[in-house]
């Protein structure tokens, strides 16, 4: 009974993170803005507000010209937020997809929707921060071992309340998310 069941949480592992993994990739090239798009797009640029001139009365130690002009130029940035916070938009899109795995692994293993969509969130926005971190995208193997091995304890977690079982998922996933890294350098 026991075997049984580490073998179903073991599959529920793989075949969880393989849907979880695809999606975490696509978020990646979405927010890294390789998606080719059909619409012409204008950026928008900052614009410019003007402001009135202020005139400096106050003395200095040394004589100004005459009409010395200070101008306060403030810069308003027109970008929607998610384009000025990339990380907060990994997180969020992240966090979406992690709350629906967490969700059906729940409901599948019979321990809770809402426990699983919770764990789920945490985790997709833990594996948004890898993907979209500059760091991690200097060092591909790091950054894909980290997302295999996120993936897999936020599965593991949502699966089972055992620890051992965790740990077993968080090293599959890790070997997982190595072989990835390693067979996508080959094909």
């Amino acid at each position: 009974m026991k075997l049984r069941k580490d073998v179903t949480a073991i599959a529920l592992v793989l075949l969880v993170q393989g849907c979880g993994i695809l999606p975490a990739l696509s978020q990646a090239t979405t927010l890294t803005g390789s998606i080719n798009r059909t619409a012409v797009s204008v950026p928008q640029q900052p614009a410019l507000m003007q402001q009135t001139a202020q005139y400096d009365v106050r003395p200095r130690l040394r004589r100004l010209p005459p009409h010395t002009v200070y101008r306060n130029v403030y810069i308003h940035d027109n970008r929607p937020y998610f384009q000025r916070h990339p990380k907060v938009k990994a997180a969020v899109v992240g966090a979406g997809v992690g709350a629906g795995a967490g969700a059906v692994t729940g409901l599948i293993t019979h321990r809770g929707i809402l426990r699983g969509a919770a764990i789920g969130a945490g985790t997709g926005a833990g594996v948004g921060l890898v993907r979209s971190s500059h760091t991690m995208k200097r060092h591909p193997l790091v950054r894909d071992v980290a997302t295999g091995s996120l993936v897999g304890l936020g599965l593991g977690a949502a699966g089972s309340r055992h620890g051992g079982t965790m740990v077993k998922a968080t090293a599959l996933g890790a070997a997982i998310g190595g072989g990835y890294h390693f067979l996508r350098k080959l094909f």
